[in-house]
């Protein structure tokens, strides 16, 4: 069976149960396909983390890279090393539209506009968008 690992770059956690509840109904329709697959999580909340451990991996083995920007600690987000982990994987999920604007400028083809008033929304959108990356 095949594992679709999914990198997740978040910090609120409100939107980070958003994020689960659709990985979630995600892994459960892919485990009923033809072509069983399953998704494993890795969740990372401040933008330290980014600098100091991801951009450092040799080889990343993510499919799918779900991108915020802004960050507690007062840093970005968008310091990871978008070549390195494949601009084609990459998920920009931000809730100012500038910030997603900014990846697109950079190469990153598809972005999410969060608002947290419509978080279901946001969900609803975030689940098409991944079974259309997941074919590739």
């Amino acid at each position: 069976m095949k594992t679709i690992r999914v990198l997740v770059i978040e910090d609120d956690l409100e939107t980070l149960s958003v994020i689960m509840s659709v990985l979630k109904d995600f892994e459960n329709k892919l485990l009923k396909g033809d072509e069983k697959k399953d998704v494993a999580v890795t969740v990372f909340s401040e933008y330290t983390q980014v600098e100091g451990y991801l951009n450092n991996m040799e080889e990343p083995t993510f499919d799918v890279v779900l991108l915020d920007r802004d960050c507690k600690l007062g840093g970005s987000f968008h310091a990871l090393n978008l070549d390195k982990f494949g601009k084609d994987k990459i998920i920009g999920i931000s809730s100012v539209p500038e910030y997603n604007d900014q990846l697109a400028e950079k190469g990153i083809n598809i972005t999410i506009n969060k608002d947290y008033l419509e978080l279901d929304a946001f969900g609803a959108q975030l689940l098409k968008v991944l079974f259309r990356v997941s074919r590739r």
